[in-house]
Formats: structure tokens, C-alpha cells, sequence
């Protein structure tokens, strides 16, 4: 009998020390998966893109942010996210006039960040393109730095992209996907009626009282290659600062469509194009005399464009061209 109570209780003893183990062995398995689970969700809170200049590692959902890009201002704050910090020493276009007001920090000029302003600033992210380049190293010791540009010989793909960049930075995804929807509808039919029409269409810069002209391909090529005006000199070079004419090439390629960017009027605040091209040789082409010289908003085209305000401006703008 005595050895039957021994054996009970050493076999009772060894079930608890059994189960104690097995109760051990699940606390860890649980603790590890918790573990587990919260690096991965702090991986998946970070994102890498890779971008001309670099690669850059954001964390999702940045709260201090600065913004050079007009383009990508106007994405964002059209997605509901507010720049902390933008270049107010430069003319900001009339639909971004709020970040005038004192609570958005002056981070310098389109040209000329103010590394000292946005260091004090402590930002998450700072956003840059093609004027802000040579800026990116020191940018990027003060925070991650993203460079986004403008494909301008695809457009529409590279303003897609930039917009839906933007939208994973910051979870906004459907909504940019609706935006762009809209816009994508509003342009393939402003391109069905502008593709349908044998009427040409020139595109100028004027600057100083010298004139460039662009082409498909180059820094306003969309009005040709995305909206559908067919060109009136196919031979332009693309570029970014266009290809000097006279007002002897205007004449002579006589344009149905006149499009004018008077870069004076944003950059001097003085507008001169309208006076610039009162002349004899434009007043003689079918576009002055059909009341087609057309002067379009240099805040959309020359200061911002590429993001979801302008792009939807600047359909409207030749839209209401070629009714």
C-alpha cells in the first residue's frame, strides 16, 4: 500500500513539473510571437524608394514635413496632409496661398533651402525636385530626403507615379486613386476633341522680352503629347529651357493655338508677354486673329504642374483654348 501512495504522488509530482514546462513553453511561444509581430509591423512602417538621386528609407505616416516641390505641395494637400515648412521667399501659386500664412515655417527659396531654418525644424521628411538637386546631400544629413521629377517625355505615367509615391508615404492610396481617375476622364476627352481638329497649336516662354518656343517632349509638351493639339512646327527640339525663336518663326509657322507662359509675371511680378507679343508678325497669324493667343496661368505652368491641383487647371485651361 505504502509504495502504491509513492508512486501516486511522484507520478502527481511529475504531471505538474510536465505541465509547468508545457505552460512555460507556451508563455515563451506567445511572448516570441508578440516580439515578432511587432518588428514586422514596424518593418512594414517604413518604406525604401528609390528615386534619380538615391535611395531613401521613409517612415510612414511622417509627421514634420518639408515640402520644395510645388508639384508634390499641392498632391499633398489635396490628399488632406499639410506641409510644415515651404519656400515662401518664392511666389507660391494663388491656389497654395494659405502656406503664406505665419504657421507654415519659411524654409528659403525654390533655389536656396535654408539649411539652418530646417534643421531647427527637426523634420521627417523633406521632398525636393529638380531645383532643390544640387541641395540633396546636405538635405539628407538633416533628414530623409526624397527627389521626385517630372518624365516630361511620359508625362502622364511620371505624374501617376509621383502622386501615388506620395499617397503610400502617407496611407492615402484610394483616395489618390479616385483623384486620379477623375483627372485621367477629364483629359482623354479634352484629347478625343483637340486629336479630332486639324487646327496647330504653338507653345512659348516668354522671358525678357526673348521668346522660346517647346515642343512634344519637352517642359510643356503635355498640351501635344497628353491633350492632343497637334504641334505646328514638329521639329522643335525637346528641352527644358525650349528652343530660342523670333517673332519671324511665329509668323511663319502661323498657329491656330498660341500658348503663352509670360515667366515675367511670376518671377518680376510684372506682366509683359501681353505687350511683348502685340506686334505686327503675331497679330498677323490665324491665332491672334481668331482672338487664339492664348495666355496661360504662369503659377500653374512655371512655378508648379505635376501635381493634382495643376493637373486638373491646366486641362481646364486649353480645354476652355480650343472651345
Amino acid at each position: 500500500m505504502k509504495k502504491n501512495v509513492v508512486s501516486f504522488l511522484l507520478m502527481a509530482v511529475l504531471l505538474l513539473v510536465l505541465a509547468a514546462c508545457g505552460g512555460a513553453a507556451e508563455t515563451t511561444t506567445e511572448v516570441e510571437a508578440e516580439a515578432n509581430g511587432e518588428a514586422q509591423q514596424a518593418e512594414a512602417a517604413e518604406i525604401t524608394l528609390t528615386h534619380e538621386l538615391g535611395e531613401t528609407v521613409i517612415t510612414k505616416n511622417p509627421e514634420t514635413v518639408v515640402v520644395f516641390d510645388f508639384g508634390a505641395l499641392e498632391t499633398l494637400d489635396q490628399l488632406g496632409v499639410e506641409a510644415a515648412g515651404v519656400p515662401k521667399a518664392s511666389a507660391l501659386p494663388g491656389y497654395l496661398s494659405k502656406y503664406e500664412d505665419t504657421k507654415y515655417e519659411n524654409v528659403g527659396s525654390l533655389k536656396e533651402p535654408d539649411f539652418e531654418k530646417i534643421n531647427s525644424m527637426d523634420p521627417d521628411l523633406i521632398v525636393i525636385s529638380g531645383r532643390q538637386a544640387e541641395a540633396y546631400e546636405e538635405l539628407s544629413k538633416i533628414a530623409p530626403t526624397l527627389y521626385i521629377s517630372l518624365d516630361y517625355e511620359n508625362y502622364m505615367e511620371s505624374f501617376t507615379e509621383n502622386v501615388n509615391t506620395l499617397a503610400e508615404i502617407f496611407e492615402k492610396e484610394e483616395q489618390a486613386g479616385e483623384e486620379l481617375a477623375s483627372i485621367n476622364a477629364s483629359i482623354s476627352a479634352l484629347n478625343e476633341a483637340a486629336a479630332s481638329s486639324d487646327q496647330t497649336g504653338l507653345i512659348v516662354l516668354s522671358n525678357g522680352g526673348k521668346v522660346s518656343a517647346y515642343g512634344s517632349g519637352s517642359r510643356f509638351g503635355v498640351i501635344h503629347d497628353v491633350f492632343g493639339v497637334k504641334p505646328a512646327d514638329e521639329n522643335i527640339e525637346a528641352s527644358t529651357h525650349g528652343m530660342s525663336v523670333s517673332f519671324e518663326y511665329i509668323a511663319e509657322k502661323n498657329p491656330d493655338y498660341l500658348f503663352v507662359i509670360d515667366r515675367d509675371q511670376v518671377v518680376n511680378g510684372e506682366a509683359k508677354a501681353s505687350e511683348v507679343f502685340n506686334n505686327e508678325l503675331v497679330n498677323g497669324t490665324n491665332a491672334a486673329k481668331n482672338g487664339k493667343v492664348i495666355y496661360l496661368d504662369p503659377s500653374v505652368w512655371y512655378l508648379s504642374g505635376g501635381g493634382l491641383i495643376s493637373a486638373v487647371e491646366m486641362a481646364k485651361e486649353i480645354e476652355t483654348a480650343i472651345q
